[in-house]
Order: structure tokens, then sequence, then C-alpha cells
């Protein structure tokens, strides 16, 4: 049976899915960033312990990251307000010059929090990129994506349902 749009009513107008009729689950996401700095940046941002003239650039990341969590309801149109029961950031450096941004988020609810955890990352990269803009406007925010998703109708791995 072909997929279809959730956000289309049978008229073809958009619209909010009801889940008032789904069951209550656990339901968690992992979503990534990819920020890529120039090599002179991020040796720059290494030397300074990733401090600017702004503040702790992680830090800040954090905070914008998980602020950006409980506000995706206003900013994507059908996202539902959530009152999220985690939210937890992981970042590291998969090089010299690329860092990676997790962002997992988990509730229980009748809907998931994917939405939720892909603006998390990406609105941390973006912070990271705010704070460090000074420096060069060559960084590269790069591979906002899915990692993870379980409960609900279906499970995603590496961004592939299951």
């Amino acid at each position: 049976m072909p997929r279809k749009l959730t956000h289309v009513t049978a008229e073809g107008r958009p619209g909010m899915v009801d889940v008032g009729a789904k069951r209550t689950s656990r339901r968690r996401a992992l979503a990534s960033a990819r920020v890529v700095f120039p090599a002179h940046v991020a040796r720059t941002l290494r030397a300074g312990e990733w401090k600017s003239a702004k503040g702790s650039v992680l830090d800040t990341a954090i905070i914008a990251g998980t602020m950006a969590v409980k506000k995706t309801h206003e900013l994507i149109p059908f996202c539902h307000p959530l009152a999220i029961d985690g939210c937890r950031f992981e970042m590291e450096f998969e090089t010299d010059y690329e860092l990676v941004i997790r962002c997992e988020v988990s509730i229980e609810h009748r809907t998931g929090v994917e939405m939720e955890a892909l603006t998390g990352a990406g609105v941390a990269a973006l912070t990271v990129y705010d704070m460090c803009k000074a420096l060069s406007h060559e960084i590269v925010i790069s591979e906002l994506r899915l990692i993870d998703k379980q409960g609900g109708k279906r499970n995603v791995r590496g961004g592939k349902a299951r």
C-alpha cells in the first residue's frame, strides 16, 4: 500500500494530524548536524578552548538547541505543542575540523519527536555558526538528518524505516 502525506486533508488542504485516537507510548528521536570549519578556524577555536568573545561556543549551542526543541511547534506549522520529557546533546569532533552535533529528544505521548530532534540539532549548529562567523563565513553546516526514531508505527534506524 503506497504511503500518503499525513498533513494533507482528503480535500487536498493542509491540516494538522489528529493524534487523539493514537495510543500513548514512549517515543525517542535522535538527529544530527555537522559543522565543518576551515582549518585555521578550527585551530583558533581549539587554542581558545572553544570560547569566543560571545562566550562558550558549545555550551551556548546546547542552550539554544534545547530552547529550539521546546519551541518546535512555534516554528513548524503542523507540529503539536509537546511537554518534552528529555533533551540531551552530544558534540564531538570526527576530524580536526568537523563537529558533529547530536540531539536526542524523548517523550511519553501520542506523537513522535523527530521534528524536535531535527530542530534542536539544526539550531545548535546555527548557533555554533553565529558564535564563530567573525572568524570566517566559510563555515559549512551540513547533513542535518534523523538518525534514529523509536515508538509509534515505525521505527527508523540510520535514516531508514524498519
